[in-house]
């Protein structure tokens, strides 16, 4: 499957695997696609976008405590491979597969 995976390293792995075409919203309600129970997560924080050509987008929503691309805090961005994406205190690596 071409794509891209963001992973965690925490005591619980968090992996998530999108592919081209995808869009997905990330929060702790159960209106979001991909479920979060995390510090800081807002009810719907962000949603991730891989366009057709394969570019994946992150996009917070007014999250209360932000969207974080490398340590800055970004309301809409393109991620790349070995980005560092924090949601609330969920910290994902980015890798094109």
């Amino acid at each position: 499957m071409n794509g891209w995976i963001l992973s965690s390293d925490g005591s619980e792995p968090v992996v998530i695997r999108l592919a081209p075409g995808t869009t997905k919203t990330v929060g702790r309600a159960a209106e979001a696609d991909l479920i979060v129970d995390a510090a800081l997560v807002s009810r719907v924080h962000c949603r991730l976008r891989v366009n057709p050509a394969g570019d994946l987008e992150v996009e917070d929503l007014k999250s209360t405590n932000g969207t974080q691309v490398n340590g800055r805090r970004v309301t809409r961005e393109q991620l790349n491979d070995g980005d560092t994406l924090a949601i609330g205190r969920l910290e994902l690596r980015v890798r094109r597969q």
